[in-house]
């Protein structure tokens, strides 16, 4: 089986989705910011997997992330994008340099992944991008976020439109509420939804999927 990859393999969805992949059987590469968050991971999962640290915000430094999971595991079959920073602020107190800072991880890394990855799987055997989102409507409280979700999901549809008619599917998860293991958020029961997107045939695409009930966002 081909390889999956796992951007933002922390705690949580990243984790949990890593752990569904290979338990599949595929060889799972995860990326973190953290050298201990990594190796943790890694430790839970099979010995054919692969570790690398980046900051996604850094184009350069995850390029080159990216490319030394690659020459271990091979063009992947599945990445996902599940990198994200989570912080209160308004427009109007939402300074430029902020919002800059959270979109280079909540939009920037996505893109540069699919600039780095996507190519080489629409040469390839194709495969699916996937991508954390969640704001299924913004609320002003967490303005950068919703920027970022919001532009996660348009990001879904560029990439389909590009990269689908060569094999290359491409979707977000929209997750409608807080992340707890042992709630209807659960990260394993959410793991799932990219397992299934993964296996459904390309006339049952969807590029956006959604988990829970939108109200719950508002906390």
């Amino acid at each position: 089986m081909a390889a999956v990859f796992v951007v933002g393999a922390g705690p949580g969805i990243g984790r949990s989705v890593a752990r569904r992949f290979a338990a599949a059987g595929h060889p799972v590469g995860v990326l973190a910011r953290s050298s201990s968050t990594v190796d943790g991971l890694l430790a839970d999962l099979p010995g054919g997997a692969a570790g690398a640290t980046a900051d996604v915000a850094d184009e350069a430094a995850l390029r080159t992330a990216l490319g030394g999971l690659v020459e271990r595991l091979g063009v992947p079959e599945v990445v996902v994008y599940n990198a994200g920073v989570i912080r209160a602020d308004t427009v109007t107190g939402l300074d430029a340099a902020t919002l800059r800072d959270t979109w280079a991880v909540n939009v920037g890394g996505a893109v540069t992944t699919a600039a780095a990855l996507l190519p080489a799987m629409a040469d390839g055997d194709g495969g699916s991008y996937l991508m954390t989102a969640g704001m299924p409507h913004p609320l002003p409280q967490l303005t950068s976020l919703s920027l970022g979700k919001a532009g996660l999901r348009a990001l879904a549809e560029l990439l389909d439109a590009e990269f689908g008619p060569r094999g290359v599917r491409s979707a977000t998860v929209t997750v409608c509420g807080p992340v707890a293991p042992g709630t209807a958020y659960d990260p394993d029961d959410i793991a799932e939804h990219y397992a299934r997107l993964h296996r459904l045939p390309a006339g049952a695409w969807p590029v956006d999927v959604r988990h829970g009930d939108p109200a719950d966002a508002a906390g």
